[in-house]
């Protein structure tokens, strides 16, 4: 509902339809003068035209001098139609300043009707300016809409007699009517806004889902969060480890570029954001301390609103939302931004998932070439040259035994012993890449094998039920890998090995009680992480220095049956 500037609407645009005569006469039926407002809410005429309307009615049903209506502001009320019996009425200040015990404070602080019979003793610029119309007595009703103070009417006389004393009670009348309106009016207003809000969040979330790039997903949701807001300026920005902050969108930029990066420290709302994890607003930045917001203020800014932006439960960054403007931000703010920075902290996670997911294969793809190359290097120079010595002395032995000459025995001693350690370094080889009681008879006894070979007492606690070859070959690696490390860099006198089976995934955990403090970035803790995560798991390490580590593996079942 658009409020305009108060003007005078003639006679023959209110009552068109009806002779002017008649219309005179209806003027103090108080039922027609209803149902001519009724009628123009039903036909839903723009605002300023239906105040003007009430005012007219109300000022000549009771044969008022000057009548007209106000609506509440921040520490203000604004004219936002009036009335005169004769001629044009007197100029009247688009806002008026209050003071306690007024007349639009009476009526705000009562809730009810207010009469003044005398308006000689009453304070404030409202009164002056009464009296300076010769006004002897007023009657001003509120204006309720959905039960909050939104303004009031009120009809004054010039008349010695005051205005009849059921003046309050029909003037009521008007005033719902009034209400209604504009509370029907509103009502319309926030499901337009609303059906924008969730234009606006579709389109995000279809850019983030189709796999745009996080420059798009930030662009996108800086500008759409922009245009809802009615604000002069959009900032998303990315938390570094330091009091700093890097520029990721920014619409209306001055001096915050993206991908520059600055200092929040002192009297901001990133920095309050940052310390409290909540939604944060400063209405007045000229009154804030510190260098940022001084850039701030000197771009233009006076007033901030900011949420945070959450991903994967841990604080990422800001959304930030400015205005040049000296009209304070709506209450409601902090609620419409937080519902993008909730969506675009999933499309933090999922962009960032897409590129560990894309690290990941590419390590895996490296890491099995590695392997293959290790195997054909291992093979080749290992039990290939001693299976080639084996045919080579054969071929000697079978030359000796026609000739005759007393070497067979050595000759086939030889072959022998280098077939017998090429078996060897195959069966080496072999329980390398995979071992056979593994997939004989399953993990429990996979990793007893491994915890027998170590110089350190480690408590196994595993079922005993087979579980799909990939998941225990993956656990397995997982048990080996983490013990040797622990072996190697712990320092520890002890450890366990427990697993179970729930909910449909198998959770393996390796706890030390060693000088903890590892690396989960490591070679070959990435390692692991990649080959559960080819599973569809996840790998967790937790290794505070001087408390040991735990790592834990959960790999799910369901999508691997046995």
């Amino acid at each position: 509902m658009e409020l305009r500037a108060p003007t005078q609407i003639p006679d023959e645009v209110l009552l068109p339809s009806e002779d002017r005569s008649a219309a005179a006469c209806s003027l103090t039926d108080p039922g027609a003068a209803l149902r001519r407002v009724a009628r123009l809410v039903a036909e839903d005429v723009p605002s300023s035209e239906l105040f003007q309307a009430v005012v007219r009615e109300v000022g000549a049903l009771f044969d008022a001098d000057f009548s007209g209506m106000i609506r509440y502001d921040d520490g203000t009320v604004t004219a936002v139609a009036t009335w005169a019996a004769l001629g044009e009425h007197p100029p009247v200040p688009t806002h008026w300043c209050t003071v306690p015990d007024d007349p639009a404070i009476a009526v705000a602080a009562a809730g009810a009707p207010v009469r003044v019979d005398n308006w000689g003793s009453v304070p404030g610029p409202i009164a002056s300016f009464v009296r300076g119309l010769r006004v002897t007595s007023s009657v001003g009703c509120p204006i309720l809409v959905a039960g909050r103070l939104w303004g009031a009417l009120a009809v004054h006389s010039k008349q010695r007699a005051p205005l009849p004393a059921d003046t309050e009670s029909r003037l009521l009348n008007f005033t719902e009517l009034v209400a209604g309106a504009i509370a029907n009016t509103n009502a319309r207003a926030e499901a337009e806004r609303l059906a924008e809000e969730q234009a606006a969040l579709r389109r995000v979330a279809t850019l983030a889902a189709g796999g745009g790039s996080p420059t798009a997903v930030f662009d996108a949701v800086a500008g759409e969060m922009e245009a809802l807001l009615d604000a002069d300026g959009m900032m998303l920005a990315r938390y570094e480890p330091s009091d700093e902050f890097t520029v990721v969108a920014d619409r209306q930029a001055t001096r915050m570029l993206p991908g520059t990066r600055w200092n929040h420290e002192g009297e901001n709302v990133a920095s309050t954001v940052r310390r409290t994890g909540r939604p944060a607003r400063i209405e007045d930045y000229a009154r804030k301390r510190g260098a940022l917001a001084r850039v701030i203020h000197s771009s233009g800014v006076r007033a901030a609103v900011g949420v945070p932006i959450v991903v994967e439960g841990s604080l990422w960054g800001v959304a930030l939302a400015r205005w040049n403007s000296e009209a304070s931000t709506s209450p409601g703010t902090e609620a419409r931004m937080a519902q993008f920075a909730e969506l675009l902290g999933t499309a933090i996670a999922n962009a960032d998932s897409r590129a560990k997911l894309k690290a990941s294969r590419a390590r895996l793809l490296t890491e099995g070439d590695l392997a293959r190359r290790r195997v054909v290097r291992d093979l080749h120079d290992g039990a290939q040259q001693r299976l080639v010595h084996a045919i080579i002395t054969l071929k000697r032995a079978q030359r000796a035994l026609q000739l005759d000459d007393g070497s067979l025995n050595p000759l086939l001693n030889d072959a022998l012993e280098q077939a017998e350690r090429a078996n060897e370094e195959l069966r080496e080889l072999a329980h390398g890449i995979l071992p056979s009681v593994l997939t004989q008879r399953g993990l429990r006894a996979g990793v007893n094998t491994v915890v027998d070979r170590l110089a350190m007492r480690v408590d196994v606690d595993l079922p005993g039920e087979r579980f799909p070859p990939e998941v225990e070959a993956s656990a397995y690696f997982v048990v080996a890998e983490t013990l040797t490390n622990v072996m190697k860099h712990s320092q520890a006198r002890h450890a366990e090995v427990t697993a179970r089976a729930e909910d449909g995934v198998l959770v393996v955990q390796i706890r030390d009680n060693g000088i903890g403090g590892a690396n989960a970035d490591g070679h070959g803790l990435v390692g692991l992480g990649d080959r559960v995560a080819a599973l569809g798991g996840r790998l967790k390490v937790d290794s505070p220095a001087g408390r040991g580590t735990v790592v834990r593996a959960t790999l799910p079942l369901a999508r691997h049956p046995a």
